[in-house]
């Protein structure tokens, strides 16, 4: 059991060093840096089972994750190439891209209940997918 939570601790711990990129990507203080990262530890694993049954009735919000990472990933570019974009835009474009996520996702959700439970091959297209991804 012990060897169990070592596991579970570490790999929390790999996960919350893995998104310091990101973090930088928005703020240089290390102060925030560091923050941000012990709560990520302290949330990371009540957030995955939200998370996952998030990911299952919203099918866009997969796709507004990667435009969010691809922001970021922008973001530390140009400020590389000393651009800076203002925390408030960046914020802006974040919850934009969540919101626009979720509100075609459920606009999908709504239209297919009111069109019945789809067809087979959209279930099928839908299995394919969510495996790819």
């Amino acid at each position: 059991m012990l060897v169990v939570l070592i596991c579970i601790e570490l790999s929390d711990v790999i996960f919350a060093v893995d998104s310091i990129p990101a973090v930088l990507g928005i703020t240089q203080d290390p102060f925030i840096v560091y923050t941000s990262n012990a709560f990520a530890l302290l949330a990371l694993r009540s957030l995955y089972l939200l998370l996952s049954r998030s990911l299952q009735q919203l099918h866009y919000l997969r796709h507004a994750v990667a435009l969010i990472l691809g922001f970021v990933g922008m973001k530390m570019i140009l400020d590389f190439v000393h651009i800076e974009i203002s925390s408030s835009l960046s914020l802006a474009v974040i919850l934009s891209l969540l919101a626009g996520g979720t509100i075609a996702s459920i606009i999908r959700n709504n239209s297919r209940k009111a069109n019945g439970s789809g067809s087979q091959d959209d279930h099928l297209l839908d299995e394919k997918l969510s495996h790819s991804a």
